[in-house]
């Protein structure tokens, strides 16, 4: 029998894109656009989260 093993679900307030780029509006010594990486506050950057059940067990 197959193991049934469940893909992790999609985060849904990032819809997967956990990390986006943004521009300060700056540039630096060289001319290239100042960037700052933010991340997901609901996955913390993964793109998934885990599952209820999983979460509050501490597993």
């Amino acid at each position: 029998m197959p193991q049934s093993n469940q893909a992790p679900r999609i985060c849904r307030d990032c819809d997967g894109f956990a990390t986006a780029t943004i521009t300060t509006g700056l540039r630096t010594a060289d001319g290239t656009r100042d960037t700052i990486p933010v991340h997901c506050r609901t996955c913390q950057g993964l793109g998934h989260t885990t599952l209820a059940a999983l979460a509050r067990a501490g597993k």
